[in-house]
């Protein structure tokens, strides 16, 4: 209608990038192209990035080499005050990754990698915050599977509660990964290896469900895909904890937390009350280390009881 002259081009100006802006698309450039890393660690990255310049610099000028020690602390103490301490750790090694950045460009004369905090992380100092088996299945029962998103959803919910998956390996699972056949998924962990897990049927059956009936048409071989456009698998680990985080509210259950990291969880206690060694919980869930599994072991109260030591005087 423009080209006939029926209606009127729209003049749009187009607003130059903020300093903080153009430093931070620089930094995310050589992440992916210097350094090669996953999306979603660069995206992790970069959010941190922007929120430490525009911190320091606002919306003026971007000046690298007037960072100070003292400027790095002071945002990584108000930041941590509000994160989860892995939240917190990622922040710091962001940080670390940056100020790297800024001395490989040249910008930045001080080596200020040292200056950024240590978060205190003591070993397995928490208990796992796993959801119950019941809230498991009345989430999944208030899935509205008659919609194609529902159905996306679902099987989701499927592999994160049979299989124990990350939510970064959920979304990085490709039409390629599963063997029919065999009835295996082969699964990206977080160092990319790859490894082999049985595809439950009840699981593989939702994922059929979605793919005739739920899944849009595309080019892209990720399994699942957003609803709304542009039409393409899920950006990063985000996009799952945002469909958990909204399932678990439509559904009013209770869960400890409203995050995917719980049914890992849940998938790892309840197959030890079922007997499972921590040698199979830790293959099943990946685990590149048997420390890792061991903090399961907290969850165990039968067997802690058996170590308790009897109260002085024979109280209870």
């Amino acid at each position: 209608m423009r080209r006939e002259g029926v209606i009127h081009t729209k003049k749009t100006r187009t607003g130059r990038l903020i300093p903080t802006e153009r430093c931070t698309q620089a930094y995310e450039h050589y992440l992916r192209e210097a350094r090669g890393l996953a999306e979603a660690t660069i995206v992790y990255y970069v959010r941190f990035a922007r929120s430490f310049l525009k911190y320091r610099f606002g919306d003026g000028p971007v000046t690298l080499s007037h960072l100070r020690a003292a400027d790095i602390t002071r945002f990584v103490q108000l930041q941590a005050h509000h994160l989860h301490i892995r939240q917190a750790k990622l922040l710091t090694t962001a940080l670390r990754s940056f100020l790297q950045y800024a001395r490989y460009q040249g910008k930045l004369t001080l080596d200020l990698v040292g200056a950024v905090p240590v978060v205190a992380n003591w070993s397995m100092s928490s208990i796992p915050r796993a959801i119950a088996p019941d809230q498991v299945r009345r989430l999944l029962v208030s899935v509205d599977r008659r919609t194609a998103l529902g159905r996306r959803d679902y099987a989701i919910l499927l592999l994160l509660a049979r299989l124990g998956l990350r939510s970064g390996e959920v979304v990085s699972l490709e039409l390629d990964d599963i063997d029919w056949n065999a009835a295996q998924l082969t699964v990206r962990g977080k160092s990319g290896e790859r490894s082999e897990l049985p595809l439950p049927a009840d699981v593989g059956r939702a994922i059929v469900e979605y793919l005739k009936r739920g899944r849009p048409d595309s080019t892209s071989r990720r399994v699942f895909l957003r609803v709304k456009a542009p039409i393409r698998g899920f950006r990063g680990a985000s996009g799952v904890g945002s469909i958990v985080r909204h399932c678990l509210q439509r559904a009013g259950v209770d869960a400890p937390t409203f995050g995917a990291h719980q049914f890992r969880h849940g998938l790892a206690t309840e197959m030890l009350h079922q007997g499972a060694s921590l040698s199979e919980i830790g293959d099943l869930l990946g685990h590149r280390s048997p420390e890792t599994t061991k903090i399961y072991t907290k969850v165990d109260l039968d067997a802690l009881r058996t170590l308790a030591l009897p109260w002085p005087g024979g109280g209870q």
